[in-house]
């Protein structure tokens, strides 16, 4: 008899929910985690004594009410924002503030930015409505769509040609349409530009990037919970799901990596950690990346060769820098931008680079240059959140595009000495006592996070949002829709899996119900 109903690996938010979903519904489940705690690329780690940091994901983003109510999420506090973030150049442009009250927003555009600038904004929500339907991003417990039922979602030739739009336009395509005027919304373009590009390696101009802005753009339909930032950080959700998972029985244990998926026969029958130990089950649900699991867990005469290729032909070049500051006290914004000093406006600071700007700037990342002015979006999170410092001090984060990784491996740690402080100074160009309140601070790079998470090429994606990387082209619970894995028992619930990437829990929840689904059919 198994040790084990099911067997999940990862206990990063995907495996977490994976884990509630099988304990809730009966089945021993047991969680195993390499690192030393849970929550993986969700997590709020104290990297600096006193000062606790999200270490990738920052936000809960829009999930459906199924999903939610399944997770019990509206359970974990959220912080009330009355401003989501503000965007600029940093040029002496009137920033972009992003009311949460689409009212308040509204005025705000029409006001400050013009009445075309709105209308533009309208028009690049409506583009990005049937392209969102056929993605899917946040539905649950069905299949990625082929391309022409995709297609079969438009219902008028606008929306077709969002989609084609979406499958082989260019990220620049879609927003000179809409935003054009770099003079009036330069701001907005580049941070649209951001919202997109970082779920890539591929610059604005470049054709398929707009399936990026598509995927950025989607929201649930119906009442669906929207972005949320959430107290305690982004690890408060995936503690929330350990502590319901371990109430109703099931079993977390950190640092045990597994180092093989075990089989028989066609299908699964538990797996072997890096300690030797064999730990069997009917189920495995794995939440590590997919070419990851087929290409490194599973022995090669279990998956047909031209399966395992597809799946090694995942694209997973990461080019970001992640950094957090442990602050003496908040840094003071000077003119033009003394609106920021209101802490309303201090949740997420966005300093973007135009579209053709984050284009040459990419060109340039791939010859191992650093950008001159990298994009950064700078988080005073402490501010709405101050258990996350010690009492006085702040803690803060920035996240910034691109950083350069195919160059000389002997220059790698220059390059990252060298944008983060980059980042530091396009940060002073708007804070110019921003240095002087930075106490201590630490600069992550794509290798800390494949060195710390097992992200391939530090991917936080596990397979980049790339048109040839989406619908039927990313997997399921059970592999790709039109060829699944040969493995009964095996389930596939990461980012790298159709509803991811983002803290949407969908990949996880997904394959859990695939296996409850499985284990109950006739």
């Amino acid at each position: 008899m198994a040790e084990y109903d099911a067997i999940i690996i990862g206990a990063g938010h995907n495996g977490l929910a994976a884990a509630m979903v099988l304990q809730r519904a009966g089945l021993r489940t047991l969680c195993l985690e390499a690192n030393h705690y849970s929550g993986g690329m969700a997590s709020t780690v104290e990297l600096i004594d006193g000062y606790r940091f999200e270490i990738a994901g920052s936000e809960q983003f829009p999930t459906s009410r199924q999903l939610g109510d399944e997770l019990e999420l509206d359970a974990v506090p959220a912080i009330p924002l009355e401003v989501m973030s503000v965007s600029m150049l940093g040029k002496g442009d009137p920033p972009f503030i992003y009311y949460t009250d689409p009212m308040k927003l509204m005025d705000h555009v029409t006001t400050v930015h013009g009445m075309d600038v709105l209308t533009g904004m309208a028009g690049l929500m409506t583009w990005a409505q049937a392209p969102a339907r056929a993605l899917g991003r946040f539905e649950v417990r069905r299949p990625a769509r082929t391309y022409d039922e995709m297609f079969a979602c438009a219902t008028t030739e606008f929306e077709r040609a969002a989609i084609s739009d979406m499958l082989f336009g260019s990220l620049s395509d879609v927003l000179d349409r809409y935003v054009p005027d770099n003079e009036k919304t330069g701001a907005l373009r580049g941070m649209m530009s951001f919202l997109a590009l970082n779920t890539t390696y591929r610059g604005p101009e470049t054709p398929g990037s707009a399936m990026a802005l598509a995927f950025g753009l989607a929201m649930p339909e119906g009442d669906g919970t929207l972005m949320r930032k959430i107290r305690g950080g982004i690890g408060a959700l995936t503690t929330h799901l350990r502590e319901r998972f371990e109430a109703a029985g099931g079993e977390v244990r950190l640092r045990t990596k597994v180092t093989h998926i075990d089989t028989e026969d066609g299908r699964v029958t538990g797996v072997t950690t890096e300690h030797g130990d064999t730990l069997t089950a009917p189920i495995v649900v794995s939440c590590i990346a997919p070419d990851l699991t087929v290409g490194e867990l599973l022995d090669q005469a279990t998956v047909p060769g031209d399966l395992r290729s597809r799946f090694a032909r995942t694209d997973h070049r990461g080019s970001y820098l992640q950094m957090h500051f442990a602050l003496d006290g908040l840094p003071e914004f000077a003119e033009p931008y003394g609106v920021l000093n209101d802490p309303v406006m201090q949740s997420a600071i966005g300093l973007f680079s135009t579209p053709e700007q984050l284009q040459r700037q990419w060109e340039d990342s791939r010859r191992g240059i650093v950008p001159a002015e990298p994009a950064v979006v700078l988080q005073l999170t402490s501010v709405n959140d101050p258990d996350v410092a010690p009492p006085g001090k702040h803690a803060a984060s920035a996240f910034a595009l691109w950083f350069p990784i195919e160059g000389d491996p002997a220059d790698y740690g220059r390059l990252k000495s060298e944008m983060a402080q980059r980042v530091i100074d396009r940060i002073s160009t708007i804070a110019p006592d921003f240095r002087r309140v930075v106490s201590r601070h630490i600069t992550f790079t794509p290798r800390h996070m494949h060195s710390m998470f097992g992200a391939p090429g530090g991917d936080y994606c596990h397979g980049l949002v790339h048109p040839e990387y989406m619908g039927p082209n990313r997997p399921g619970p059970t592999g790709f829709r039109d060829h699944p894995l040969p493995l009964t028992g095996l389930y596939l619930g990461s980012a790298g899996c159709h509803g991811g990437p983002a803290v949407s829990f969908i990949p996880g929840y997904n394959a859990a119900h695939q296996a409850l689904d499985d284990t109950t059919a006739p």
